[in-house]
C-alpha cells in the first residue's frame, strides 16, 4: 500500500457511474416491480452501499476507510437503459474513487442478478469516473 500517514485529512468526495442495458419489457418490469426476487432497485442500492464498505477487502492495496456516506440513485435513461449514479463521501487522507466505482459496478451486477431470469442479454457498460474533489490533486470533473 502506498504510504498516507503524511498527508493531510480532507474531504472527499467521488462520483461514479454506470448504465445497464436492456431489453425494454425488462427495464418496464423494473419500474413496475414485476420481477420475481422483489424490488431491483431497492436491493441493488443496498448492495451498492454494502460494497463501497467492503472496497479495501476487494481491491488489493485499497486503504479501508471510514466512510461518512454513501448514496446510490437510478434514472431510467430511456426505454431500455438504467443509469446508476454513485457518490462516496469521507474525511480520509486518500480519496473513495474506489469505493464509488465498486459501488456502480456491484449495484449494475445486482441489477443483472435479479433480471437474468427474464433477460440474460443486458449489458453493464460505462463504468466511469464522474467527479472527485479532495487531497492534492484537486477536482476532477469529467467532460461532458
Amino acid at each position: 500500500m502506498v504510504d498516507v500517514g503524511s498527508k493531510p485529512m480532507s474531504d472527499r468526495r467521488a462520483v461514479a457511474s454506470v448504465q445497464v442495458c436492456m431489453a425494454p419489457a425488462t427495464l418496464t418490469r423494473i419500474r413496475d416491480g414485476q420481477l420475481d426476487k422483489g424490488d431491483v432497485l431497492q436491493v441493488a442500492r443496498l448492495a451498492g452501499v454494502m460494497a463501497a464498505k467492503q472496497t479495501a477487502t476487494l481491491i488489493p492495496l485499497c486503504h479501508p476507510l471510514p466512510l461518512d456516506a454513501v448514496t446510490v440513485d437510478f434514472e431510467f435513461l430511456d426505454d431500455s437503459r438504467l443509469g446508476i449514479v454513485t457518490e462516496a463521501r469521507v474525511t480520509a487522507r486518500t480519496g473513495v474513487e474506489m469505493e464509488a466505482l465498486t459501488a456502480a459496478s456491484v449495484a449494475a451486477l445486482t441489477v443483472y442478478d435479479m433480471c437474468k431470469s427474464v433477460d440474460r442479454a443486458m449489458e453493464i457498460t460505462a463504468l466511469r469516473l464522474e467527479k472527485k474533489s479532495g487531497g492534492k490533486s484537486g477536482e476532477f470533473v469529467r467532460d461532458g
